[in-house]
């Protein structure tokens, strides 16, 4: 019996030494290893991943998903960093906040037209109600319009007229005549040369619409008036500082400039400030396109000489209520909107004051 019992005690204390061992081995991997660690944060990061697209998820449904009480329009403009289109950006965030059936979420490609057509697919992702697009590049816009028709979401372009192709793919163009613009500008120009003198043309940003078109416009006239020569052609990118700079390497060439014509007032507003430095603005015209209330303190004071005046304000209201139009599925007779330049000299100023100020 003893022998029976000093077996049965052997057995025992191996049985419970094989589970302790067990039962090491399993906490080593933990506290030596690290694995279960590693294994621990990598769970915790793919959840955090997966919570991460989740949220984006929720956030495209949920733009999309307002449909059923609200009416959501994707707002793809191309820069906010740009003074003529602030005002046109204000007029589409005052109908937003004016109408509760509707919100537009607006954004910013920077001038960069890649990242505008990440934006346009976002927006078809999101399942948006209609699309307003400002072209970064309107030679570059047939993609996005693409992706647009292929979920039948509409577009409404502004401002920046599309080339001929993409036109057909849009539901409407909401904007003003570039080459009326040009026209009418060159036009008191050439009147206020007497027909005759040296002129330099201030481009924007290249390839764009509205730079073709209102140059063309320039071109035009000169054509028409011999004794005009254009001596200077170079672009400032829409940008005043930038007019200021090409306006100075202008004036240190020694070419005589008689008129600066500016594709916008903000290069304008640069040559201004360049001449008026130099000593030469009393003897040169300088004229602009937009109308922009800066500009109009410059006409009050004979500094710019002429501007035509584009209605942002205009063009952003028609702009969303033409989205709206779309988003509802309501048939338009004319997809052409036009929205008219119209000329400002010293003489008729405070008209258009009134219109910024009203």
């Amino acid at each position: 019996m003893k022998k029976s019992k000093g077996w049965v005690l052997v057995l025992i204390v191996g049985l419970v030494a094989s589970l302790l061992a067990g039962c090491g081995a399993n906490n080593g991997g933990t506290n030596n290893g690290g694995s279960n660690g590693d294994a621990q944060a990598a769970n915790a990061g793919s959840n955090a991943g997966a919570n991460a697209e989740a949220a984006d998820a929720n956030a495209g449904a949920n733009a999309g998903g307002e449909k059923k009480d609200k009416i959501v329009i994707g707002a793809a403009m191309p820069i906010f960093d740009d003074k003529w289109l602030s005002y046109l950006y204000d007029s589409i965030k005052a109908v937003d906040e004016a109408d509760d059936s509707i919100e537009v979420v607006m954004v910013d490609a920077k001038n960069d037209s890649g990242k505008q057509l990440s934006q346009m697919e976002t927006f078809v992702t999101q399942k948006v109600d209609a699309i307003i697009l400002i072209p970064v590049e309107t030679e570059a816009v047939d993609p996005m319009l693409d992706a647009a028709n292929a979920a039948n979401i509409p577009v409404v372009a502004v401002n920046r007229m599309p080339n001929e192709s993409a036109l057909e793919k849009v539901y409407a163009y909401v904007g003003s005549e570039s080459l009326e613009a040009g026209t009418i500008q060159m036009e008191k120009v050439a009147e206020l040369l007497g027909g005759k003198g040296n002129i330099a043309i201030m481009n924007g940003q290249l390839g764009q619409e509205a730079v073709v078109k209102r140059t063309q416009g320039n071109k035009d006239v000169v054509a028409k008036n011999p004794d005009i020569k254009i001596v200077r052609e170079a672009t400032a990118n829409w940008q005043r500082a930038e007019g200021l700079t090409l306006m100075e390497n202008w004036i240190q060439s020694g070419e005589k400039i008689d008129a600066v014509v500016s594709n916008n007032d903000e290069m304008a507003i640069g040559a201004i400030m360049a001449l008026e430095a130099a000593g030469k603005l009393e003897n040169t015209i300088v004229a602009g396109i937009d109308g922009t209330m800066d500009a109009l303190e410059y006409v009050r004071k004979g500094q710019l000489k002429v501007t035509a005046f584009q209605n942002a304000m205009g063009q952003g209201q028609i702009g969303v209520e033409t989205a709206i139009k779309a988003a509802r599925g309501e048939k338009i007779d004319n997809k052409m909107i036009n929205v008219p330049f119209e000329l400002v000299t010293p003489e008729n100023v405070e008209e258009y004051v009134k219109k910024w100020q009203g």
